[in-house]
């Protein structure tokens, strides 16, 4: 997205930033000092902001993006349990559930741009966009099983979507770290540029994009998504939702989540 091609925003948020000028729009998360994590109101404002975008009929692409030096830390960890956060371990996921499925079913073509940490469910956000471009120091994990937790939000249907189920069950199981490298050779980027030329790289494919004819690139990503969710079936990871309240009462899995947070609180 070009610097300061995007105008004011026409809503506001508590935890991100959107905006549309003609054509174009962005989607910022906005908790640079946090690293941009994923709380519940986030989610909760992802979801609005992705029915928002839909009332531009003239909007064709959206950046999708995290302020400062990273993407997306994943879930809000250390707001994980706390009084206020959520009503019932159920809601945490249903709300990301909700947010992938609306943000795949905005219309506009959607380019993640991630830079530094893509973590979790910052990863499931990234596999929600169609279009996805890293700068070459970016960083990705999926630490859920380590934390005790099965990953949810779609993240299992979608991650097997784009880079298949050997791979997706590998990365998920063992919770290592991999490289932008290995996840553009695995399909799950579109594109690794430089760091500097990051924000070059983006504003060129969306001007690309931006050329296209409005109708022909909806009903191209429109066409993609139908045959990918007959094949893969994003739609019923609804019931994600229950693994997750399973492990948040099963002892071995307390344990694990007890030690990682622990670990992250310490850091």
């Amino acid at each position: 997205m070009r610097l300061g091609a995007v105008a004011s925003p026409l809503v506001e948020f508590e935890t991100i930033e959107v905006a549309v000028d003609g054509a174009r729009g962005s989607l910022t998360l906005n908790r640079p000092d946090k690293l941009n994590p994923l709380s519940v109101e986030t989610l909760g404002e992802i979801e609005a902001a992705a029915r928002w975008f839909d009332t531009h009929p003239d909007l064709k692409v959206i950046v999708v993006s995290g302020r400062g030096r990273a993407f997306c830390a994943g879930f809000d960890l250390l707001s994980f349990g706390q009084p206020g956060d959520i009503s019932h371990p159920r809601d945490a996921a249903d709300a990301g559930w909700r947010m992938g499925r609306a943000l795949e079913e905005v219309q506009a073509v959607t380019v993640a741009r991630i830079r530094g940490w893509c973590v979790g469910g910052g990863l499931v956000l990234a596999a929600g966009c169609d279009l996805r471009v890293a700068a070459d120091d970016a960083r990705f994990s999926i630490p859920e099983v380590e934390l005790g937790i099965p990953l949810a939000w779609g993240g299992i249907p979608r991650l097997v979507r784009e880079i298949g189920p050997a791979r997706t069950k590998e990365l998920v199981m063992t919770c290592r770290e991999f490289s932008p490298a290995e996840a553009h050779a695995a399909g799950f980027l579109n594109r690794v540029v430089p760091a500097e030329e990051l924000d070059t790289a983006v504003d060129d494919l969306v001007a690309t994009l931006v050329r296209m004819p409005r109708l022909a690139l909806r009903a191209t990503k429109a066409h993609t998504n139908a045959v990918t969710e007959s094949t893969v079936g994003t739609g019923r990871s609804w019931s994600d939702a229950d693994g997750l309240v399973s492990a948040l009462s099963d002892p071995e899995c307390r344990e694990a989540g007890v030690r990682y947070l622990t670990r992250v609180r310490e850091k």
